[in-house]
């Protein structure tokens, strides 16, 4: 499904392998990464904003969306390669240095990106997640269970590949109902459900990675931090599970706006003037 107002190209960022890449506005770059289990679809309404006076650039993720689907053999999906994505996709569209927001599994590629990349990201948005090594620490005991989904998808390959593949729409069905506080458009929805079932392999490789070599990568740099201003803005996660998620954020961001809000997990698209005034917010720090 694209958008009316986007334009579409196809842009290769390594051997055999291309994103669909989706474009509007004008002006200096700002990129947006998706999460699960979505596709850049759920930037329509920010990128209507930022779009007055910026150059967006949403790009669906490899092994998401219409962008290539490589088969794993063990990096293919992590966060480094996926961020590595990111900026060769941006530089063969013209952009150097840009800003970056991502939200969920994106949110985690654009925070790899930040570390690896910070000569060529000027400022990084997150929407909704800790970064990883957080994230594992802080899902313990009984609360882990609003988590199952990554402990299913981190098993070695086989299983998850098989019980998703076998109700692909009940399980991504299942995320995009219970993270919304309001039904998504019939529309959009099918979309995202098309996408994601086409896409079951790629995206536990996605995750995988996630309890895997991200995690490897994260630890080697757990002494690091993002250099460009960061703003995070999240749901009360941190009083629902019993931590303090602006001083996890902090250790790794110093110059960080950390906002909560009062919306579901998909807040691009329940909230888009919050989220396009706080990454324009951003822009001005």
């Amino acid at each position: 499904m694209n958008h009316t107002a986007f334009d579409y190209q196809r842009v290769q960022v390594e051997d055999g392998v291309e994103l669909n890449v989706a474009t509007t506005g004008a002006g200096s770059p700002v990129v947006l990464l998706h999460g699960f289990p979505q596709t850049h679809l759920m930037w329509r309404h920010v990128a209507a904003d930022l779009a007055a006076d910026h150059t967006v650039i949403m790009p669906d993720l490899r092994g998401y969306g219409d962008s290539d689907k490589p088969a794993d053999t063990g990096s293919t999906y992590s966060k480094r390669t996926m961020g590595a994505d990111v900026v060769t996709a941006a530089r063969a569209l013209g952009h150097d240095r840009f800003a970056l927001a991502g939200h969920d599994r994106g949110a985690l590629v654009a925070f790899r990106t930040g570390l690896d990349h910070p000569d060529h990201v000027t400022h990084l948005a997150s929407l909704d997640v800790l970064p990883t090594l957080d994230m594992w620490d802080v899902m313990r005991g009984t609360s882990a269970v609003v988590g199952f989904h990554l402990f299913l998808m981190a098993q070695p390959p086989g299983l998850a590949e098989e019980l998703i593949g076998a109700r692909p729409d009940a399980f991504f069905g299942h995320f995009l109902d219970i993270w919304s506080t309001e039904p998504f458009p019939a529309d959009v929805r099918a979309e995202y459900l098309r996408a994601s079932r086409e896409a079951v392999t790629s995206i536990v490789a996605d995750y995988r990675a996630s309890a895997t070599i991200d995690v490897e990568h994260d630890t080697a740099d757990e002494k690091a931090q993002l250099r460009m201003p960061v703003t995070v803005l999240q749901q009360d996660w941190g009083a629902a599970l019993g931590f303090d998620a602006e001083a996890l954020w902090r250790r790794w961001a110093p110059d960080l706006d950390h906002r909560t809000v009062s919306c579901g997990h998909f807040m691009a698209e329940e909230a888009p003037e919050v989220v396009a005034g706080a990454i324009r917010d951003l822009l001005k720090r």
